[in-house]
Order: C-alpha cells, then structure tokens, then sequence
C-alpha cells in the first residue's frame, strides 16, 4: 500500500508550467501556494461529502436518470459498452492510475480491473441484480480503504488542466485571462478546494461533445466568464453559477437538468465558507 506522504503533490508548479511550455511569453503574477498533506485530505474529503455525503453505498452507484455508474470518492463515472453519453469519463483512468502506482487489487476484482474495458453493468436494473452485488460490495470496500489513492488522481488532474487549457486555447488574450483568473482563485484561502472540485465536479471544459448548443459548462468557461471584481472566489462562484444555469436553459429538455441546480449551487456556495473544517464538519 502507498505511504501517505506519496500523493503530497507540490502545486507551487502550476504557475510555472505555461512559461514551460511556451505559452505565449505568459509570466505568472501570483506564486501558487504548496497544498500540505493535511489540506490534501481534507480537500479530498470535502469532495466526497460533495458527491456522496461520505457514504459507503455511494462509492459504487447507479443513479436514477444517469446511463452510467459512479464510483469513488469523486464519483469517476464509467460507461457501459457503446454509451454515447457526452461527458468526460473518469473511472478508467483513475484504473490506469492504480496500475501505474503498483496498487494491489482484489482477486476477485482483476478481471473488472482493466484500463480500457467498459463498464461490466450494462444498465442501472443490470446493476441491482443480485448476482453482481458481491463484486460490487467488494469493489466498494476496495475504494473506501484507497481514498489517498484517489485523492492523489484528483489532484494530479488539476495539475494537469492549466497547461491542457492553455494549449487548446486559440487566444492570446483569452490565454492571459484564463492563467490571471486561475492564479488569483489560487492564491486565496479555498482556493485550491474550489480548483480542485470544480474541475472534478464539471471538468476542464475541453471535450467538444460536452457542449448543449455549442456552449460548455467546465473550468475553461468559469475562468473565462469571470470578472475582475476584487474578490477572486466571489467571481469565480458568480461565474460558475452563471455558466451553470446557462447549461440548464440550453440541456435538452428530457433531461430534466432544472432537477440539479439547486445542489449544483449549494455546492459552489461552500467554496465562500471562511473554514474548511466548518464545512468539513456538517
């Protein structure tokens, strides 16, 4: 098993990575704090009180209304054969992550466990039936006892998205005011949870088939519709809300998705509370 101080990554990088790269001469105007392991696992935990209100069942699920199950702490999604369902899936990924750190899994589980395999459950009454239910309480108990492992592959894509947006990005003004935004919501003190879970939350904003009516919903959108107000976690949480109800006014309108925004709010809400631990502790 990992060693807790294995996932500690230090994010102070971020802010260099788009000179790195040669992001069009950007130079960063703020130097992103490191993230300490205490802050690590507690952000990972707030993001599981986000998607499961920490608990066990939810770690593996199917919800009512959604074509693909969720699983972990950051409810990775995992699509069964020949969905084409328009967002980014995560749960193969968070696999590849595993594998690559030596992580042991379960006997039972390894023939589930490959990278690029889809989803053994075909359907949400695929998933209630009784025969799978062993192999998904053992599938359960194996990501409650490997949150670290998860909370590192939750970090590690944030680590990621700046110079991924940066590259995908056409303009060099849009560049600019993507990596501005991104350092100044950094540099405050819930900035890196409010990073972190959004990016987790609604993704980079990057995949052309996560758009309704050309528009997308991720972090991309966020930073570039925020404003410049003085406070940096108030635009950010503006913007998203504002992005977010753009994306239920133009979902198609089976989808119902009105059903989500009272939550999708409450969410960004926490990333204004003072404390963490206030949050963390509800």
């Amino acid at each position: 098993m990992l060693q807790p101080t294995w996932f500690v990554y230090p994010l102070r990088r971020l802010a260099y990575i788009a000179v790195i790269l040669g992001f069009g001469g950007l130079i960063p105007s703020v130097e992103a704090r490191d993230i300490n392991q205490s802050e690590h696992i507690q952000i990972a935990d707030l993001i599981f009180k986000n998607e499961c209100n920490r608990q066990f069942k939810c770690l593996v699920s199917w919800n009512d209304g959604e074509d693909f199950a969720s699983l972990g702490i950051g409810h990775f999604i995992w699509f069964p054969k020949d969905s084409n369902a328009p967002f980014q899936e995560s749960f193969p990924a968070l696999m590849r992550w595993y594998q690559q750190h030596h992580v042991k899994i379960p006997e039972t589980l390894r023939d589930l466990w490959q990278p690029n395999q889809d989803c053994p459950w075909g359907s949400q009454q695929d998933f209630s039936k009784p025969e799978n239910q062993m192999n998904i309480k053992i599938l359960r108990q194996f990501l409650a006892d490997t949150k670290a492992v998860q909370a590192s592959f939750i970090m590690k894509r944030l680590q990621d998205a700046l110079p991924k947006i940066l590259a995908v990005v056409s303009s060099e003004q849009d560049k600019e005011h993507i990596q501005h935004q991104f350092e100044r919501v950094a540099a405050t003190p819930n900035g890196w949870y409010a990073l972190v879970d959004y990016v987790n939350f609604k993704g980079e904003g990057m995949k052309p088939s996560e758009r309704y009516q050309g528009q997308g919903w991720g972090l991309t959108q966020v930073l570039l519709h925020m404003n410049r107000q003085d406070d940096a976690l108030q635009a950010f949480v503006s913007a998203a809300k504002e992005i977010l109800q753009q994306r239920v006014e133009n979902a198609p309108a089976e989808r119902h998705e009105v059903r989500w925004l009272k939550g999708w709010f409450k969410r960004l809400e926490t990333y204004l509370l003072v404390s963490k631990q206030e949050y963390g502790n509800q």
